[in-house]
């Protein structure tokens, strides 16, 4: 797997993540109100792009070892809760933001030793 790409498919999973930040903006906003639209325009937006981008990543790399590495967006929304919305990260966050970067190093090693694309 290119190491190019795999960076290219985590910016894009950053961007990604920046659609539930503008989600949960949204929903503090009255609704069709021009903060609300603005928001969720952005939604849109972000989700148009990661879409043609996530086509663009899945073909030049396994499909699986792209749908394992999205799980990163937790961390993310996480960083995100805490950074923008003030969020408390409980013991059993920090658990299983742990045990989904293993869990990503895991199967993305795993599936860079067997795909000899």
């Amino acid at each position: 797997m290119n190491r190019k790409t795999f960076l290219l498919l985590h910016l894009l999973l950053l961007l990604y993540s920046f659609s539930d930040v503008c989600s949960k903006l949204a929903a503090g906003k009255a609704l069709m109100s021009a903060a609300f639209c603005l928001c969720y325009g952005a939604v849109i937006l972000i989700l148009f792009v990661y879409a043609i981008g996530w086509q663009q990543i899945i073909k030049r790399m396994p499909l699986s070892t792209a749908f394992a590495n999205k799980a990163v967006t937790t961390i993310w929304g996480t960083v995100w809760g805490v950074l923008l919305f003030h969020e408390h990260v409980s013991v059993g966050k920090v658990i299983g933001i742990f045990l989904v970067i293993v869990g990503i190093v895991l199967f993305t090693g795993e599936d860079g030793q067997t795909d000899e694309r």
